[in-house]
């Protein structure tokens, strides 16, 4: 696993590109390589990713717009309760967006081999549609069967609190991922 530059924005992680490489005395300092012309504040909270998984806090004040490439994943929101599922959705239609929901059980297989791809496929429509996944099996069964899943991975895209789009993903995780990018394209939003 290559270095990464993380910023962590509440409720999920960007996780962005590398930059630079990690060594135990950089030669220069971390504005140096995160410099830019622009001022306006993106992020307070940095932090790396280093080969193996860990994760090394830095203290930096502030980031600015325009220092950091676009993220190269976003982490999947969790829906947790039909509450909050009703919540995301009118959000979604208060800002004109469109969400993709990941049908999950962490049992399944295919399910988390895909969830890192769609992470990926979060990135490259920021912000216009955000994507979440539910784990069928810590929601009331009355929230799956009101979106009429039957399979895992059910991937669906919703647009003004209706299901619009549906891709069921039980091929290859790269054919499930283009069925997705159509079904997100082919969307009049």
């Amino acid at each position: 696993m290559s270095d990464s530059l993380v910023a962590v924005k509440t409720p999920r992680l960007l996780h962005f590109r590398p930059h630079f490489f990690i060594s135990s005395s950089p030669p220069y300092s971390l504005s140096h390589h995160l410099k830019s012309s622009t001022s306006s504040l993106l992020f307070y909270d940095v932090s790396i990713r280093v080969s193996g998984g860990s994760r090394k806090d830095l203290s930096v004040s502030a980031i600015e717009q325009g220092e950091l490439e676009e993220p190269s994943s976003i982490e999947l929101g969790q829906i947790t309760c039909e509450q909050q599922f009703d919540e995301v959705l009118a959000e979604a239609e208060k800002l004109k967006e469109s969400v993709v929901i990941l049908w999950m059980a962490y049992w399944c297989r295919k399910c988390i081999y895909l969830k890192p791809k769609l992470e990926k496929l979060a990135a490259e429509y920021y912000p216009r549609v955000q994507f979440y996944c539910i784990d069928v099996n810590s929601v009331p069964q009355s929230l799956v069967n009101r979106a009429g899943v039957k399979k895992m991975p059910t991937i669906q895209l919703w647009h003004e609190r209706k299901m619009q789009g549906e891709v069921i993903g039980g091929h290859t995780a790269w054919l499930v991922i283009e069925d997705i990018r159509r079904m997100i394209d082919n969307e009049e939003i």
